[in-house]
């Protein structure tokens, strides 16, 4: 009997690399990826069309497309996806040559104005312009709806505010939507809150969830979003991650972390766990701070003891 399989969308690169105080060459980028698609990973965060003083991490977009359609590449299946906020963001991806892209926006006014600079309302009414445009290009879209249980500026964010988000970016199109708990404050109790009536709301391949794990419930939310029958996760590589507009954010679920406990459940992902922890740890001493990873964590001190002995 063939197992089920759980699509890990990788953020890495994106989300994962964003908040980075010091900028990561195009070059480097170009390695991380070329690593993650050699692991087995076939959705990844390519960066992101916004203004370059905003985030200066995703300033790189285009080049990186343009390496990307350097026939030396490889694809296969996998696809590369980038963060679109306005028709402006849309016109430089159609120019360089994306094929997926994801809007986002959020299920408070506060962080939507901070995050995109537009209310909720609004973004909606902007990403009604974009989806068509996207569709009628071949661009599959995608949505994500940041503070989905909980707001650096609003508090507690009831489960109802964001279900509404959710559906309005079902409702113009969008081919999945990932729910985010950006700052990472809720636990399995509050994902059920959440995911079980969007699962109503949708298909369960059209919805997928985007953990962070401040207070250490990532992967407890992780697995209670596949017990409720979620076969999207959202997740880093090493754990990179945070968001520059939400204090205090830290990491995001990481994803050998992920792949570790889904692999062990009997899910198939794909995705070689070595060659991942491989690369985050090379990664994590080039940003000179230790991995976020739990699994990357002890995949490195394996190693370390390995060489040991052999001296």
């Amino acid at each position: 009997m063939a197992r089920e399989t759980v699509r890990v969308f990788e953020v890495g690169v994106r989300d994962g690399l964003q908040n980075e105080k010091a900028l990561v060459s195009t070059a480097r980028k170009i390695t991380l990826i070329r690593g993650l698609l050699d692991a087995g990973i076939r959705d990844f965060e390519l960066g992101a069309f916004v203004r370059p003083d905003r985030v200066p991490q995703m300033a790189d977009t285009e080049r990186l497309y343009a390496a990307l359609h350097d026939r030396s590449w490889r694809l296969g299946r996998a696809r590369a996806w980038s963060l679109v906020a306005n028709e402006t963001g849309l016109r430089r991806a159609i120019k360089a040559g994306a094929r997926n892209i994801a809007i986002f926006t959020a299920a408070t006014d506060t962080f939507a104005r901070r995050n995109i600079g537009m209310s909720v309302k609004q973004s909606l009414q902007q990403f009604s312009r974009i989806v068509p445009e996207a569709h009628r290009r071949g661009m599959e879209v995608r949505g994500y709806v940041s503070t989905a249980f909980g707001c650096p500026f609003e508090g507690k964010v009831r489960p109802s505010r964001a279900l509404k988000v959710v559906e309005a970016l079902l409702g113009l199109g969008v081919s999945q939507v990932s729910i985010g708990d950006t700052i990472g404050v809720a636990t399995p109790r509050d994902i059920e809150a959440v995911m079980r009536p969007a699962l109503g709301l949708a298909p369960q391949e059209k919805l997928a969830g985007h953990y962070h794990d401040t207070r250490g419930t990532a992967l407890a939310n992780a697995l209670r979003s596949i017990e409720l029958g979620i076969r999207t996760l959202d997740s880093s590589a090493g754990g990179l991650g945070g968001c520059p507009f939400a204090p205090g954010a830290a990491g995001n679920l990481a994803t050998e972390d992920l792949v570790y406990m889904l692999e062990g459940m009997g899910l198939r992902t794909g995705i070689d766990l070595d060659a991942v922890a491989r690369l985050s740890v090379g990664f994590s001493r080039f940003l000179r701070k230790p991995p976020a990873s739990r699994y990357v964590a002890a995949f490195a001190a394996s190693c370390d003891r390995s060489r040991s002995r052999k001296r």
